[in-house]
C-alpha cells in the first residue's frame, strides 16, 4: 500500500493495525493451584449472563486503595468516561473478529520482521531496520496526567505496543475528535522536544518499527497502520503523572497529524518491553512490574496497577526468553477439558511458541491443539444442538431453548506446572441472542505463534514481573 503524500517525509513504511475489543462477558472463574485437582468438571451458567448490561457496575472499592492503580474502563460501555455517543457506538461481533484477525496478522508480520533482522545480525551484515508492525490497541482505557500542571487524558493501553503518544495542539495537519481537551505543549512548563541527534531519537526504530525523521532539529515519529489510521508528530519529553506518582522527562509522541479508529480517546499507552515503553521508563519506581484485571464486560470496571501490590495466591510461570524480547512469550504445556488432559504432545506447543496479549480477543492455538480442544468440548456439549460457524468461530451452539447451560471446564497449564481454570464465560462468546461459540480459534499452520487472548484472561489479575522474567495469575482479580 502506498504511503500518503503528507506522510512521506516522516514514514518510510506502513503497518497493519487493529482495533481490538474485549468480549461482553460477565465475571466468574475458578482458580486451581499446582497440587489440587479440578473440583468441577462442568460449570452451570445462566444464558442471559452472556450478554452485556446497560448499567455500570464498578469493581471492588478496595482496589482504589492501592497505590499507583488506575481504573480500567471499556470505552463502549456505560462505565466509560468518554461521550455517550462513543460509548454507544459498539462494533458488531463480525467487526470485532475481523479486527482481531488483523491484529494476529500484524503480530505475525512483526515477528517475521524481527526474525529476519536477527538472522541478518547473526551474519554480521548491516541493513536498514526492517519494517515491523505497530499494533495499536482498542478499547481498554485508563486516565493519566501529562504536563505541568498536569492535563488528565483518557488513553488506550496495550501490552503489544511500546510508544506512548497523545494528540497535541496546534494539530498542524489534522486531529480526530477526542473527549478530553487536546494537550497543548505551550501550557506545560516542563515540556521539551527531543533532538534529532539524540540517542533516544534513534530508539524510535525499535519502538515503532519505523525509522524516525527530522524537522527543524526535532525528532519526528510516524506510525501508519494497515487500516490507514496513523499518528505523526514530535518526539517529546514532559512530566507524566500516574495516580500520585510523578515522572519528569517522560518520552512520548506529541501527535500533530492523527487520523483513524481511535474513537474519542486521546492516544495510547505502550506497555511493551521496549526501552521507550512506559514499563521501562518508570522502572526506577515500579521495577518493571505491573498487573491488570480487565473488565469482564463493558458494564464493569477493572484496574491497572504499576508496581507491586499485596497479592496472595499468585502462580508464576517464566517468560520464554528463548523466543526473544519483542513480546511477552509464555510456554503452554497442556490443555484439559473437565479435568481430562487432551492428547496434545508438548512439541505441538513448543514448535509454535506462544505469547500473552492484552489486545487479541480470541485465543489462537496450533491446529492440532485446537482440533483436540474443539472435539473434547463438543463431546461435553453434545446435549446442545449445534449451530453454524460464525466468522473464525466454528464450534457453536443454538441455546434458544435454554435458560441455563452446563459448560465443560477448560484449564491451561503453563511452564512450571502453573494450572489455571478458565471462567466458563471466558470460554463461550455469544454471537447472537440465541447462539454461543467456543471462544478459541486454530491457526492456519503449525508454526504460527499461539496467542493467549484477553477473553481467557478475564477476571484474573495478570501479573507481569518483567525484570524477574515471569508472568503470574491471581484469582478473583476484579
Amino acid at each position: 500500500m502506498a504511503t500518503p503524500h503528507f506522510l512521506s517525509t516522516f514514514i518510510k513504511s506502513s503497518f497493519l493495525f487493529l482495533v481490538s475489543i474485549s468480549c461482553f462477558l460477565e465475571q466468574t472463574h475458578a482458580f486451581e493451584s499446582k497440587n489440587t485437582k479440578i473440583q468441577d468438571s462442568f460449570h452451570t451458567i445462566q444464558v442471559s449472563s452472556l450478554f452485556p448490561a446497560s448499567v455500570c457496575s464498578p469493581s471492588k472499592d478496595s482496589i482504589k486503595k492501592r497505590p499507583s492503580t488506575l481504573e480500567v474502563f471499556h470505552r463502549h460501555g456505560p462505565c466509560s468516561k468518554l461521550s455517550q455517543d462513543e460509548a454507544a457506538a459498539t462494533p458488531s461481533l463480525s467487526d470485532i473478529l475481523s479486527h482481531d484477525q488483523s491484529r494476529v496478522k500484524s503480530i505475525r508480520a512483526r515477528l517475521d520482521s524481527i526474525r529476519t533482522t536477527d538472522k541478518v545480525k547473526d551474519k554480521k551484515v548491516n541493513l536498514p531496520v526492517q519494517s515491523g508492525s505497530s499494533l495499536g490497541s482498542g478499547n481498554y482505557l485508563v486516565s493519566m496526567g501529562i504536563g505541568s500542571p498536569k492535563k488528565t487524558l483518557s488513553l488506550i493501553f496495550d501490552t503489544g505496543s511500546d510508544l506512548t503518544w497523545t494528540q497535541c495542539q496546534p494539530c498542524a495537519r489534522s486531529c480526530y475528535k477526542q473527549q478530553d481537551p487536546i494537550f497543548d505543549p505551550k501550557t506545560s512548563n516542563s515540556y521539551s522536544n527531543v533532538s534529532c541527534t539524540s540517542t533516544t531519537c534513534s530508539q524510535l526504530s525499535s519502538a515503532t518499527g519505523n525509522t524516525p525523521s527530522c524537522s527543524l532539529g526535532t525528532c519526528v515519529y510516524g506510525i501508519q497502520y494497515g487500516d490507514q489510521s496513523f499518528s505523526v508528530g514530535l518526539f517529546s519529553k514532559d512530566t507524566l503523572t500516574i495516580a500520585t506518582d510523578v515522572f519528569p522527562n517522560f518520552m512520548f509522541g506529541c501527535g500533530q497529524n492523527n487520523r483513524g479508529l481511535f474513537g474519542r480517546t486521546a492516544g495510547l499507552i505502550g506497555l511493551g518491553r521496549d526501552p521507550l515503553s512506559i514499563v521501562s521508563q518508570t522502572a526506577t519506581k515500579y521495577g518493571k512490574y505491573f498487573s491488570y484485571c480487565l473488565p469482564s464486560k463493558p458494564s464493569s470496571t477493572g484496574y491497572l496497577t504499576l508496581g507491586k501490590a499485596a497479592l496472595g495466591g499468585v502462580q508464576f510461570t517464566p517468560f520464554d526468553s528463548s523466543q526473544g524480547s519483542s513480546f511477552y512469550y509464555i510456554s503452554i504445556t497442556s490443555i484439559a477439558i473437565s479435568g481430562q488432559q487432551l492428547p496434545i504432545g508438548r512439541a505441538v506447543f513448543k514448535n509454535a511458541g506462544a505469547i500473552i496479549d492484552s489486545g487479541t480477543v480470541i485465543t489462537r492455538l496450533p491446529p492440532a491443539a485446537y482440533s483436540a480442544l474443539s472435539a473434547a468440548f463438543k463431546q461435553g456439549m453434545k446435549k446442545y444442538p449445534a449451530a453454524p460457524a460464525f466468522s473464525i468461530l466454528d464450534t457453536c451452539y443454538d441455546l434458544s431453548n435454554y435458560t441455563s447451560i452446563s459448560v465443560p471446564t477448560v484449564s491451561f497449564t503453563f511452564d512450571g506446572e502453573v494450572k489455571i481454570n478458565l471462567s466458563p464465560l471466558g470460554t463461550l462468546i455469544a454471537v447472537s441472542s440465541t447462539v454461543a461459540c467456543l471462544a478459541f480459534a486454530g491457526n492456519s499452520d503449525a508454526a504460527s505463534i499461539g496467542i493467549f487472548g484477553n477473553m481467557q484472561q478475564l477476571a484474573f489479575e495478570v501479573v507481569y514481573d518483567v525484570a524477574g522474567g515471569k508472568l503470574g495469575f491471581a484469582a478473583a482479580g476484579c
